[in-house]
């Protein structure tokens, strides 16, 4: 490749605005989605699939320049660009699209023969990474699906908790629910369970206000919480429910972002932007009742 003005120009250029310094406001607006977030058609560059061609884009500049410019191996100018488009993961709302934008990448250089002179075990280091941060267990469970800021303050009008109250996010993730949890009932007790080590260490030191322990969720017992927190799959609501029934203390709470316990009605139901829906129920007085039992 030659060494051309035009491609150092054009490979600033386009790091620049992730470098430059910016006010906190305008971060939040350019990088979150929240539940109270302006919709998405309001930034241009967030509707999909152009997130999408940004950072593909952005991911093969890297690549080529990195070696150009830098020097970089194959090697290393593939895990910088693979980065990248990690890093672009963070820019859409929706787990399918994320996986998108990381795999754009490394399948079209794939496809294109770009990955030539590259050894072949490099390929295993994404699938080494999934592996680590989701372990085989926790694959059942729901992939990372990160809470809305302030999601849940609507929820802390309609169910009002002691100081001290315990409150658990079960399957914490990077820490989205406990920061949710704390501005809903900055009062309570916070408490996050996770499988995965990494994501429990995330957490942890994201919420330092907040109890974090790696543990299966199925496994430990929800007695003496007052509100457990899911953002879960459909497929898990059932067992979560029987969980709680058979171990919350009556009165107690279960509140799910999104998914519902079939066949049973909610006690609080607040409706959300992007058409999302939070649910709580509360915990009946006849405890030790099973979902199976609730559908007879």
């Amino acid at each position: 490749m030659r060494d051309s003005p035009e491609l150092r120009i054009s490979f600033w250029a386009v790091l620049w605005p992730l470098f430059r310094r910016s006010d906190p406001g305008e971060r939040a607006d350019t990088v979150a989605m929240t539940a109270s977030a302006a919709p998405e058609g309001n930034h241009v560059w967030r509707r999909w699939p152009l997130p999408a061609l940004l950072f593909w884009g952005l991911a093969w500049l890297v690549f080529l320049a990195s070696q150009h410019e830098l020097r970089a191996t194959p090697a290393a100018a593939f895990a910088m660009a693979l980065a990248v488009g990690g890093a672009g993961a963070w820019a859409v709302d929706r787990p399918l699209r994320r996986i998108v934008v990381v795999a754009g990448f490394p399948v079209s250089a794939l496809t294109s023969g770009g990955m030539a002179g590259l050894p072949a075990w490099l390929w295993l280091l994404p699938l080494a990474l999934l592996l680590v941060i989701y372990p085989l267990r926790a694959w059942r469970d729901a992939p990372l699906f990160p809470t809305p800021p302030r999601a849940l303050d609507g929820l802390a009008t309609r169910i009002d908790l002691p100081v001290g109250a315990k409150v658990l996010d079960a399957g914490c993730g990077l820490g989205d629910g406990l920061r949710a949890l704390r501005s809903a009932w900055p009062q309570a007790e916070v408490q996050g369970i996770e499988w995965s080590w990494p994501l429990t260490l995330a957490a942890a030191v994201r919420c330092r206000f907040a109890t974090v322990r790696r543990a299966d969720m199925w496994a430990i017992a929800w007695s003496g919480q007052d509100l457990v927190y899911l953002f879960q799959r459909p497929e898990s609501m059932a067992r979560a429910w029987d969980k709680a029934l058979a171990e919350m203390r009556p009165g107690a709470w279960l509140v799910s972002l999104e998914f519902a316990v079939p066949g049973r009605r909610p006690d609080v139901e607040l409706a959300l932007a992007g058409n999302r829906r939070l649910q709580a129920w509360r915990i009946p007085a006849q405890s030790g009742v099973s979902h199976a039992d609730n559908l007879r």
